[in-house]
């Protein structure tokens, strides 16, 4: 019974997997494409295939007069991008009709598929046409919102026929009137001592805006960038440093009373190894020296001044050092302590290596403050 039972089951998977390759349930289902495709795709493997050869003719026809049926319809329609809609249909045929021919067993029952070649090309030039027109009244606004539309407009354009003329020189217009453009005003710091380590920071804000490819309608400029290009700025973005503290230095000393017993201390003739107790007082040194800073970060609106985002940004760099001293027997102190005992106190880096150091949060956070300020663009 249970073989008999397995049959049954094989022999109805069977007829499941042979419906689904032929294209019978997809046909059954009014996916009359997938229906064709699938029909076709079973006669490249079994071109004397029944129930394909079946399936092709009906999934076909009813796939072409859909299609055409679609492409009426968008006609009479009032959607400005009706000619999209037609396009696609056409395209579809001429798919089905490209799958067909790449198959000699269904070239035997449908020998002269339909294709739409001139009308393709015909409605892609009327589609971009409807692009053209639309980015260039979305142009004429002469706001940066639309001007981003009308860039999109143009470049659906250029991907339906890209000859369009005058195509080329609308998507350029349209982009930089979209592209909101911002001037980086350099770093301020009240201290002409740490003007070089200034400058390393300085000098990552600039790679950052010269990379950023984050939003390609945003662009930032340097002040001397703006003034040589003569670009009006959108915003302005300023950075300055409110405060900041380099070397703050904290020592702090804690005292261990050591002591271990069972320490060979001597030795005598009668009884050999004397142990005994020994002590020491160890003297362990921790020392941190904090550096920190805050900068403020403000954009500015150019045309009205009004302050548009303002952020304050922290950051905090912590050098730390130990060593330690000893009074007393060595042997008292572990393998550890003792180590640290011979190791002599380090000196700091130099303030302005300090200063490089505490602005490399900061850093991190402002990048990650103008790209999601910015993405919104």
């Amino acid at each position: 019974m249970k073989t008999i039972s397995r049959l049954r089951y094989f022999i109805y998977l069977s007829i499941l997997i042979v419906g689904c390759t032929t294209g019978k349930n997809a046909l059954q289902k009014g996916d009359y494409d997938a229906s064709v495709i699938k029909a076709v795709d079973r006669l490249r493997n079994s071109p004397k295939n029944a129930e394909a050869l079946q399936v092709l003719p009906t999934a076909y026809q009813l796939a072409i007069d859909a299609h055409l049926r679609k492409i009426d319809e968008a006609k009479l329609s009032s959607d400005v991008l009706r000619w999209e809609t037609v396009l696609y249909a056409y395209q579809q045929i001429n798919r089905l009709s490209d799958e067909i021919n790449s198959s000699p067993a269904a070239l035997s029952v449908i020998s002269n598929p339909q294709k739409y070649v001139k009308e393709v090309e015909d409605t892609k030039y009327k589609a971009a046409e409807v692009r053209y027109t639309l980015g260039v009244n979305l142009l004429n606004e002469n706001n940066r919102l639309s001007a981003k539309k009308a860039y999109y407009s143009f470049e659906k354009a250029q991907q339906l026929y890209p000859n369009y003329k005058g195509l080329k020189e609308k998507i350029e217009d349209a982009y930089w009137a979209a592209v909101l453009k911002v001037v980086v005003q350099p770093v301020l710091v009240n201290s002409s001592y740490y003007k070089l380590s200034n400058q390393y920071f300085q000098d990552q804000i600039d790679q950052f805006m010269a990379n950023y490819q984050k939003n390609k309608f945003v662009m930032f400029y340097s002040e001397q960038q703006a003034t040589k290009q003569k670009i009006v700025p959108d915003q302005v973005l300023s950075l300055n440093f409110d405060d900041f503290i380099v070397g703050q230095t904290y020592v702090k000393e804690r005292v261990e009373k050591l002591k271990k017993d069972s320490v060979v201390i001597g030795e005598s003739r009668a009884n050999g190894k004397v142990y005994g107790t020994v002590r020491a007082t160890l003297s362990v040194y921790d020392k941190k020296v904090s550096s920190s800073g805050l900068l403020d970060l403000t954009i500015t609106d150019w045309q009205t001044r009004k302050l548009v985002k303002r952020q304050k940004l922290p950051g905090t760099f912590v050098w730390q050092d130990s060593w330690a001293s000893f009074t007393g027997d060595e042997r008292a102190l572990t393998t550890q302590q003792l180590k640290m005992a011979k190791r002599k106190e380090v000196l700091p880096p130099p303030p302005a290596a300090l200063f490089v150091e505490f602005t490399k949060p900061i850093y991190a956070q402002l990048v990650e403050e103008v790209s999601s300020f910015y993405n919104r663009y």
